[in-house]
């Protein structure tokens, strides 16, 4: 196990979610990034941001470890969620609610209904 693979599976198994994405979540450097924190910071959950633009060898590493070719990637609870799409359908058909009720992440129900009602 490399050392890069080795973080990332500490990363994953120590934070309930975490975010793997460029830049953070107060300033995310790309456009799908900046979606998927949107939704993780207006529905109210706490996350662990990863920049993967500051290591290289996390940014090649977590698209290894996942066998994910693109990023964001979220987790929670150690297991790989998905990516921008994937996050954005499960958050408008309320399966991301489900996710995190089922693991028992706290978020804002109100807010993550609110999402859905812009989008309809």
């Amino acid at each position: 196990m490399t050392d890069a693979n080795a973080q990332i599976k500490d990363t994953v198994t120590s934070n309930d979610v975490v975010l793997f994405m460029k830049g953070t979540s107060e300033m995310p450097q790309c456009g799908f990034s900046s979606k998927v924190a949107g939704v993780l910071n207006y529905m109210g959950v706490q996350y662990k941001d990863v920049n993967v633009l500051a290591d290289d060898a996390i940014r090649n590493g977590i698209k290894e470890f996942s066998d994910w070719p693109t990023i964001p990637q979220l987790y929670v609870k150690g297991e790989f969620v998905g990516g921008c799409d994937i996050i954005t359908e499960m958050t408008l058909s309320g399966e991301l609610d489900t996710l995190l009720e089922q693991n028992g992440v706290s978020f804002d129900k109100d807010a993550a209904n609110k999402i859905r009602e812009h989008n309809t």
